[in-house]
């Protein structure tokens, strides 16, 4: 039997729904304000909360802007009561959150059909997250073995070398043998790294709560972390003089752990496909609320329908180009960038160009004066 919980000041109101609610098969619960509303939604944790906008004490969008920062109730259907409807205030209900609208005088069916309305999408997320965790599961299952056995076995096979044969072995043998394993070892870093934390973006997609404390992250001097990358890996690549940087700092909202994770990845895919001597491009700048990164280098490219099919395990024309990994960095990076509020973009021209353009928030106080 799914919880309601009703909230508003006024007692005719209030008992109007819940009689209508508790009609239909609804266990209900009831606050006569918003501050005894948001003791029970965190203590009896409803499924649907419906709320009056007005109300003395703390109102329907403050209780409202409360119940989506607690992680406990973020995720709950939120319907909002009102008797003047406006655009303005619709619409800063829809930016807080709220999912739906009663506008007063409103029917019986009406409450029954927004209440129904929203359990409905709630089950529909659910089946949403089981059918995606089902699909994860198959996906790994049958990707993981390949995947991991060829770098483990560049490990296994120069550590058997040195186990069976070191005192034949020059030094400068050994040196190299344990470079090759060092970055066969770094290789499968990356690899498990990047399916745990496609198999978190995965479960996180419907998840508002985890969702709403992942956008609270800030990382600041943004610029310093992509000057940082760039330099370090054109250094290793033996391209620095291909690097070309053109950077605004900011400070955004996400954590510098995945602001990393998602400029590596796409910083690596333009190195990797695209040949030493040509020049790679890194422009970064604000762009009224958000911050813009555009990646640009002269490599391979992608066709349009090798960018529509851009996936966790795609790989492109790997019979022809020897290709290390499942592709996975690259949808990483996105769906990193979606939870956060943030976009990716690829435009390519084939066997010219690729340009990936990252988007991503800026953090609080920089949206505020930007909006100004």
């Amino acid at each position: 039997m799914a919880k309601v919980l009703v909230i508003d000041d006024e007692a005719s109101i209030r008992e109007t729904i819940i009689i209508n609610l508790r009609k239909n098969g609804f266990e209900t619960l009831s606050a006569v304000n918003g501050a005894e509303g948001i003791k029970i939604a965190r203590t009896q944790l409803p499924d649907v909360i419906i709320c009056d906008i007005r109300m003395e004490l703390v109102s329907g969008y403050e209780m409202l802007a409360v119940i989506r920062a607690d992680p406990m109730t973020a995720g709950t259907p939120f319907i909002l009561i009102t008797a003047e409807p406006s655009r303005s205030g619709m619409r800063q209900g829809m930016e807080l959150g709220a999912d739906d609208f009663l506008i007063k005088p409103f029917t019986g069916a009406e409450i029954i059909a927004a209440v129904n309305s929203q359990i409905q999408k709630r089950q529909a997320l659910f089946l949403q997250a089981e059918q995606k965790l089902n699909e994860l599961r198959a996906q790994l299952s049958s990707t993981i073995p390949h995947e991991l056995r060829t770098p483990l076995n560049g490990i296994m096979g120069y550590a058997d070398i040195l186990r069976k044969q070191s005192a034949e072995l020059e030094p400068s043998e050994v040196a190299q043998m344990a470079e090759r394993i060092f970055k066969n070892a770094k290789r499968l870093n990356r690899l498990v790294e990047n399916f745990l934390i496609y198999a978190q973006l995965e479960m996180l997609e419907t998840d508002r709560a985890k969702i709403a404390l992942l956008k609270k992250s800030r990382v600041d001097d943004v610029a310093l972390i992509i000057d940082s990358i760039a330099t370090q890996k054109t250094y290793e690549s033996a391209r620095s003089f291909d690097l070309d940087l053109h950077l605004e700092t900011a400070n955004l909202a996400i954590s510098s752990e995945y602001f990393t994770k998602i400029f590596e990845e796409v910083f690596d895919n333009a190195l990797r496909y695209s040949k030493k001597g040509s020049p790679v491009h890194v422009h970064a700048a604000m762009s009224g609320t958000k911050y813009v990164i555009t990646i640009t280098d002269h490599g391979r490219g992608l066709t349009p329908n090798q960018i529509h099919e851009i996936g966790a395990y795609k790989q492109f024309e790997r019979r022809i180009y020897e290709q290390q990994g499942t592709g996975l960095g690259l949808s990483v990076a996105k769906k990193l960038a979606e939870v956060h509020g943030g976009s990716l973009s690829v435009e390519s021209e084939h066997d010219k160009r690729t340009t990936i353009v990252i988007t991503l928030p800026l953090a609080a106080i920089e949206q505020l004066i930007a909006e100004r």
